[in-house]
């Protein structure tokens, strides 16, 4: 809660000429007072008055603030930012009122829900923080940990693992876009360093004897090694106002991990090991693959979103064998990137995610 402050009693700093000029402390000292508002009575309402410089805000609120909430016998820890804009003629926003908001928000979305949809609550906080502050628009985002139980691949020893559900809201006098969104962690192996293995393996072998027909069944067959990564995947889908399909995480975790070369898990068997290790080799990517994929199967999966729809994949692989990472991306309306697809060329318009939330945002098919 912000407090006010009283100026009774503060001296006034003039400059004379015994005196001399103002030193620099002195000067700082003034400007400190003159930037503060008037003294008013006590109790009146200090954001409400209108600020010494008239100009509108983008974005004024609350970040880093952190949840518990639970569903069912699961816990998740939640982080969230909530922002109103600001008109020229309000000094300040009521700053108590976003953990009022999110505390009630919390009680009456997600205690009643299952699953856990971020979404669902970034949408409640938002509506209800832009009536409560009396704004034209209120942003709203929410990162999430939660679990999901899943078993190794051969072994089938439950393991549980921990994702990132991410959930976006913006309401405005239109109504609310919502934005859905997962991350998840997998393993990549490359594909250029493998066809180097391979070439180096291939005259090997054929230098000790074995023919072309021969050397090409034993690469079939025997895993080629390459150097491998550890990604971070993130999906993100956005829905307009008027959007009713429903997009549960658990799709987009699906998706998220097939586009990488293999999925990873927390607790393995040998058996298990074998399988993934197996799989990654037979599956080399690269980071630019993973992201395509991910786009691939958005399309794939959600053929009823409408081209106003957005979405968002990265992709950030973690290198082993340089100490650098690298970093793939694809935002845009579904629109646009159906339309790249069916012309096989770019068309381009990649709309961002700041843009698609924008208060003056068209939908378009």
């Amino acid at each position: 809660m912000r407090t006010q402050r009283s100026l009774r009693g503060a001296p006034r700093l003039r400059a004379s000429a015994a005196s001399g000029p103002l030193g620099l402390a002195e000067v700082q000292a003034i400007r400190q007072i003159n930037s503060l508002s008037p003294t008013h009575p006590f109790g009146d309402d200090v954001q409400a008055r209108t600020p010494s410089v008239p100009i509108g805000l983008s974005r004024v609120g609350v970040t880093g603030v952190e949840k518990v909430v639970r569903i069912r016998d699961e816990l998740f820890f939640a982080r969230l930012s909530c922002f109103v804009d600001l008109g020229s003629g309000q000094k300040g926003a009521h700053m108590s009122r976003f953990e009022e908001v999110v505390n009630e928000a919390i009680g009456e979305v997600v205690l009643s829900e299952s699953p856990f949809r971020a979404e669902t609550l970034a949408q409640h906080i938002a509506e209800l923080v832009r009536a409560r502050q009396g704004a034209l628009r209120a942003e709203v985002t929410i990162a999430a940990r939660y679990p999901e139980h899943k078993p190794a691949p051969v072994s089938g020893v439950g393991t549980q693992e921990i994702y990132t559900l991410l959930g976006r809201a913006v309401a405005h006098e239109r109504g609310t876009r919502r934005v859905v969104g997962v991350s998840a962690t997998g393993m990549t192996a490359c594909p250029c360093a493998q066809e180097l293995v391979a070439g180096r393996a291939s005259e090997r072998l054929y230098a000790d004897g074995f023919s072309e027909e021969q050397i090409e069944r034993i690469l079939a067959q025997v895993p080629v090694a390459t150097h491998n990564q550890r990604g971070l995947g993130t999906l993100q889908i956005g829905c307009v106002e008027e959007c009713e399909t429903e997009i549960e995480a658990s799709a987009l975790l699906q998706i998220v991990e097939s586009s990488m070369s293999s999925e990873i898990y927390e607790l393995m068997k040998r058996t298990d090991e074998v399988a993934v290790v197996e799989r990654a080799h037979a599956r080399p990517r690269f980071v630019e693959d993973c992201v395509r994929e991910m786009l691939a199967g958005v399309l794939a999966r959600f053929p009823e979103l409408d081209g106003a729809s957005f979405v968002s994949a990265r992709q950030e692989n973690l290198e082993t064998i340089h100490q650098h990472n690298v970093l793939a991306e694809r935002h845009s309306s579904l629109a646009e990137l159906r339309a790249e697809i069916d012309a096989g060329a770019p068309t381009g318009r990649q709309t961002t995610l700041e843009e698609w939330l924008a208060p003056d945002a068209q939908p378009s098919a």
